[in-house]
């Protein structure tokens, strides 16, 4: 009876000290692996991973991309409906990408899908990366602003996010490059969208820029817009050189590019 007593103590003492006893705050949200319940209840039992760009005074000021295991995603933005129909998504695009005078803003939202080889890439980067429970902003002085970024890791293995400007951890940088290229091509959709309605003549020269995009790897996963490349493919009404740049574009979608 003396032991259970002494036992019981112990067990009570833990329990306190577990209770008042929490981690350290920081910018970085720490990674939380083997949590199985809270994050396959958060993420309905898939693994996620969002990327958030802001950046205010672009056209697309902000912009998410989330990404789930079995390569089905979600894109959303918020851009400046005074700007149609150019936008500039994020980092190393071509032009300014500023607004004019303030004007009204309109949500875009679109579901997505990734191919595997893409999917398998992000997921890997994000738990070598510690489900992004890291440090990843570089601690240089005078860089640029080129946007405030972050990376979000929900799973039933674990979550985690860190944000930043400029990081100079690899997987990171990847993972940065390969999501705006994804939110460029579905930008570029969206062009040709407006395009195809309101500016026929206008798309061979979005395309072209579309290709030259999709050439320097500045556009990829253009699977994500090949419904629309399919059509503009096959429509017999469209200029012969829209028809066969879409067709070479969905060429490339199939290669997974």
């Amino acid at each position: 009876m003396r032991g259970l007593r002494a036992v019981s103590g112990v067990g009570l003492l833990c329990l306190i000290v577990g209770v008042f006893t929490g981690p350290a705050g920081g910018q970085e949200r720490a990674a939380v692996p083997n949590e199985p319940a809270a994050a396959s209840a958060a993420t309905g039992g898939r693994a996620t991973v969002t990327y958030q760009f802001e950046r205010p005074g672009l056209v697309v000021p902000r912009f998410q991309v989330l990404v789930r295991e079995d390569g089905t995603g979600r894109y959303e933005a918020e851009e400046a409906t005074s700007g149609l129909p150019g936008t500039q998504t994020g980092e190393g695009q071509a032009g300014t990408g500023q607004t004019g005078a303030a004007g009204a803003s309109s949500h875009v939202k679109r579901e997505i899908m990734i191919s595997p080889a893409t999917t398998a890439k992000i997921f890997k980067a994000a738990r070598a990366e510690r489900f992004f429970g890291i440090a990843c902003a570089s601690k240089a002085k005078n860089i640029a602003d080129t946007g405030t970024k972050t990376l979000i890791y929900e799973g039933p293995d674990g979550r985690g996010s860190c944000t930043y400007n400029y990081t100079e951890k690899k997987e990171i940088s990847m993972l940065t490059d390969l999501f705006l290229g994804i939110a460029t091509t579905l930008d570029e959709g969206r062009k040709l969208e407006f395009k195809r309605r309101y500016d026929r003549l206008g798309l061979d020269a979005e395309l072209d820029v579309l290709s030259q995009a999709s050439e320097s790897g500045r556009a990829v996963e253009l699977g994500t817009i090949a419904p629309l490349l399919r059509e503009l493919a096959g429509d017999t009404e469209m200029m012969q050189r829209v028809r066969l740049r879409s067709a070479k574009l969905l060429d490339r979608a199939a290669d997974g590019r």
